[in-house]
């Protein structure tokens, strides 16, 4: 293919009609050795109507098209060229011959690449050829080694290096080819496209030891200092040899436990694990491990690995001995008792060796032995003090498992002593605390008014349960001369308890509501005492029935049966039962029951309003006794 410049129409058609030929002729790629030089050959031709008297010629680089300023590589008409190519470019033919023949000396990697001839007869002929050749800037010979090399057969290796600079001829060499034999130097070979190449073969029977063994060739030129390696890996092909494996291994029972086999071979052989003759697993691989999860003394045994290839096979064999740490504890036992009774617990396991048993609760040491399997603990007459979680610990040199079992023991109600009622501005609270197993009810029994309230009815009563104990609380609300008698009764399935609450701060309920004005009328009337006894009386009684009216609440009269317990300073009790509160945990105000009722008749049943229940987090709502 010829590339043309912009010509006029009538030219082309003129050229045409006169016929002939255009081409050029240079190999289509060509090599050399980096600072040696190259001879690039070229031939071109044309009609041989066109006579020129001087024929010139122009090498461009990379591109053949001169609009787009391609460097100039030659030009025989200016000798002007690119800064690249001074001094470096000489034109070894004679154009008028038709040879166009290129020399490039003291080459540099920037200089590969395409180069493309122009031919100039003057006027408008001028053409550049499509052909071109590609410059490749090596750095290192050419090593050829055959494509399988068996140890034991002769292979035949050869070192090619380029020979296309008339001014420098290399000399070739072997390197690393010791023990392999002696290297036979052909001499200089043409190549199909008329390039030059120098040719050494190496002659050798290798061995698996030689597999991998690195050859190298020199490429030397006299008289200077230019000096070319290159190397090449051998590749030989060998039957496997097992050359690693596990001597003897011993294993703890629930570990991971890996067994390796591995093999010498090329190609890489065909590794197989075997059992008492079954595979357990195998791959193609220079090494191979057999991983066993969680071994168990049933894979206590011999194990065998087998590597074979296409050139031969081998095989070992490798013994495995488990040990094992203890295995989990097991608890049987009671887990459940009733208070009194007598509990066994055994707790067992099996290890190799025999462990270490350790039985422990909240970090207290209760029972141990020493390289024994099983351990008993006996609790005579358990108590509530036992209730709780416990640990089985066995442990060896090998490992340390462990069990929790919990033992709840069962027991009848017990009301405890920081259980009472206090009085707070207007207000009673009964605070009732019960330990029990399992959980019981709770009832607030006040029997001179004949009221019984359930823990059980939400609407009323706080509860709240942590861990054994229950703790329920009554809010009273309303007018009184004397603090109510309130009955905690607790009970479940082992048995019932009931306790009288006693009464903290009960002067408080009542100087809460008499008020400023009340204290007055009460202090004038301990004067009148001192001076009247008699008529004091029965102003003293006036005055009181007085106080205790007010608003459109009825009068309040309570009965001779309610309990009065000592009264301690106000601040005081008020402190107790918010600190009683804050160390229960309880959250926002309990409900209230208003206890306001009529004078008229104390035999009487309550009014439709007698008793009100609020709840400070939640709803007020009403209970009516009738």
């Amino acid at each position: 293919m010829i590339i043309l410049t912009t010509l006029p129409l009538f030219w082309i058609m003129i050229s045409a009609s006169r016929g002939g030929h255009w081409g050029a002729w240079m190999p289509s790629s060509i090599s050399a050795f980096e600072g040696t030089c190259v001879s690039i050959p070229c031939r071109f031709d044309f009609p041989d109507e066109l006579r020129p008297a001087v024929v010139h010629g122009v090498w461009y680089f990379n591109s053949p098209y001169p609009k787009n300023y391609p460097p100039v590589v030659f030009k025989s008409r200016t000798q002007v060229v690119h800064e690249s190519f001074q001094g470096r470019s000489r034109l070894l033919g004679d154009l008028g011959l038709r040879n166009c023949t290129l020399l490039l000396s003291t080459l540099s990697p920037e200089l590969g690449g395409k180069y493309y001839f122009r031919g100039d007869l003057g006027g408008y002929n001028q053409y550049t050829f499509s052909e071109h050749s590609v410059l490749d800037i090596i750095n290192t010979p050419n090593i050829v080694v055959p494509p399988e090399v068996v140890a034991g057969s002769e292979v035949e290796v050869s070192c090619m290096v380029p020979d296309n600079c008339p001014e420098l001829r290399p000399e070739l060499s072997w390197l690393g080819h010791e023990g392999l034999g002696e290297p036979t130097v052909l001499g200089r070979l043409r190549e199909d496209e008329g390039t030059w190449v120098q040719v050494s073969l190496l002659h050798f029977v290798p061995t698996r030891e030689a597999n991998g063994q690195r050859l190298g060739c020199q490429a030397a030129f006299p008289n200077t200092t230019l000096q070319f390696e290159g190397y090449a890996s051998l590749d030989v092909k060998y039957p496997p040899a097992i050359v690693e494996m596990n001597s003897s291994v011993e294993a703890i029972e629930g570990s991971h436990v890996s067994l390796l086999c591995g093999a010498d071979s090329n190609p890489p052989p065909l590794l197989t694990w075997m059992r008492d003759g079954m595979v357990l697993r195998e791959a193609v691989a220079e090494s191979l491990y057999l991983d066993l999860e969680e071994v168990t003394p049933g894979e206590d045994g011999v194990y065998a690995c087998l590597a074979e290839n296409a050139y031969g096979q081998d095989n070992r064999t490798v013994e495995l001995s488990v040990m094992y740490a203890p295995w989990k504890p097991t608890v049987n036992g009671t887990v459940v008792a009733v208070e009194g009774e007598t509990v066994s617990i055994l707790c067992s396991t099996q290890s190799n060796p025999d462990p270490i048993l350790t039985i422990f609760k909240e970090k207290q040491i209760l029972a141990t032995v020493i390289y024994e399997s099983q351990l008993q603990l006996e609790l005579p007459a358990v108590t509530p003090e036992d209730d709780g979680e416990y640990w089985c610990v066995a442990e060896n040199q090998y490992g340390q498992r462990a069990t929790a079992f919990n033992l709840s023991v069962e027991f009848s109600p017990i009301i405890l002593l920081e259980s009472h009622c206090a009085a707070a501005r207007d207000t009673v609270q009964c605070l009732c605390v019960v330990k029990s197993n399992p959980e019981p009810s709770v009832a607030f029994e006040l029997p001179s008014r004949n009221v019984t309230v359930n823990e059980t009815e939400r609407e009323f009563v706080y509860s709240e349960r942590s861990g054994l104990l229950l703790t329920s609380i009554l809010t009273l609300r309303g007018q009184a001369q004397a603090p109510p008698r309130v009955i905690c009764t607790s009970r479940n399935l082992y048995g019932t308890q009931s306790l009288e609450l006693p009464f903290q701060g009960a002067h408080r309920l009542m100087w809460a509501k008499i008020g400023p004005v009340g204290a007055v009328v009460a202090f004038a009337i301990l004067i009148a005492i001192v001076c009247y006894i008699t008529q004091t009386r029965r102003k003293k009684n006036v005055t009181e029935s007085s106080s205790f009216s007010g608003g459109d609440n009825p009068h309040v009269l309570y009965s001779p049966e309610f309990r009065i317990s000592g009264a301690p300073d106000k601040y005081e009790s008020k402190r107790r039962l918010g600190s009683e509160r804050r160390l229960l945990g309880l959250r926002g105000e309990p409900p209230e029951l208003d206890l306001s009722f009529s004078h008229s008749d104390p035999g009487k049943q309550p009014t439709k309003d007698s008793y009100t229940l609020t709840e400070e987090l939640a709803e007020y709502a009403e209970i009516r006794v009738k």
